[in-house]
């Protein structure tokens, strides 16, 4: 971090002279190309509403980490995402309903199982506020290690595994039929989406968290014509709101999550009207 630090102390912009901000702005630099890659398997997978059911089941499992008064929440939420990715993906492969049915009946579920807990005994609500909205500004150290960590997984997974998700995602049968254990690549897409989104969740807030996930590939589908311009166009995208939402969230005063996910959505408008025209 002290090599960070210095190199921001040469860069002459104002809201750097705060160490928060530096922290925060690394924070952005390594969110960024994680949201945009796991974005674009997420749109192709049609895997958005998921997305936002497994922040549901991260709120609950924070629940269940604060009555049980473990001191780090956030751990306990991501077992308990892990968890019920992986019941989630067991329930799928045994039934016959169509997915997004399975995933209203888990969603639903689980933010009435977290409001329950989390409301158990006559307890406040208010202590939970933060993962609801989320402050990128209070963001340590420690939360940036394993932002970069998690990057690092991501792009493994990116490498390995994102071909052969466009290809289940577009054409299961023929994927089952070139080797492609189909059944164990939606495992693992699953399970990688509950960790990240579990990690995000006091950073960004449950509220706006799933835009993240799905405006940055949404809006690169508008304007990409090719698969290698539509990784780059979600990676740009998330990047470039992401500095554009901090900044606004500096001089204005107002949530960085929020800012950065209506920077997106200006995005997505843009881009659409670029297709309508072009397209």
């Amino acid at each position: 971090m002290s090599i960070w630090y210095t190199i921001c102390e040469f860069l002459p912009i104002e809201m750097l002279r705060w160490d928060f901000m530096k922290n925060a702005l690394l924070a952005i630099l390594l969110m960024a190309p994680l949201f945009g890659l796991l974005s674009t398997m997420i749109v192709t997978g049609r895997m958005s509403f998921f997305s936002d059911a497994l922040g549901h089941s991260a709120f609950t499992g924070i629940a269940i980490g604060c009555i049980c008064g473990v001191a780090a929440p956030t751990w306990v939420a991501v077992l308990f995402s892990v968890f019920f990715a992986l019941l989630f993906s067991y329930v799928r492969s045994r039934s016959n309903q169509a997915a997004d049915t399975l995933i209203g009946v888990f969603s639903s579920t689980a933010v009435a199982l977290g409001i329950f807990i989390a409301t158990l005994g006559g307890g406040s609500f208010t202590k939970y506020n933060k993962y609801l909205i989320g402050d990128i500004l209070s963001v340590t150290p420690g939360d940036i290690g394993m932002l970069a960590l998690v990057l690092i997984a991501v792009v493994v997974f990116w490498v390995l595994y994102s071909n052969r998700m466009a290809l289940t995602a577009i054409h299961p049968a023929l994927a089952s039929s070139r080797g492609i254990p189909v059944g164990m690549s939606q495992t693992i897409f699953t399970v990688a989406i509950a960790v990240v989104v579990t990690l995000s969740i006091s950073s960004v807030g449950l509220l706006i968290l799933n835009s993240l996930l799905v405006l940055p590939a949404a809006s690169a589908r508008n304007v990409a014509k090719n698969l290698r311009q539509y990784h780059f166009f979600s990676v740009l995208f998330a990047l470039g709101a992401g500095l554009t939402g901090l900044t606004v969230s500096y001089y204005w005063g107002c949530s960085a999550g929020a800012a950065i996910s209506l920077a997106l959505a200006l995005v997505f408008a843009v881009t659409f009207g670029f297709r309508k025209v072009n397209g």
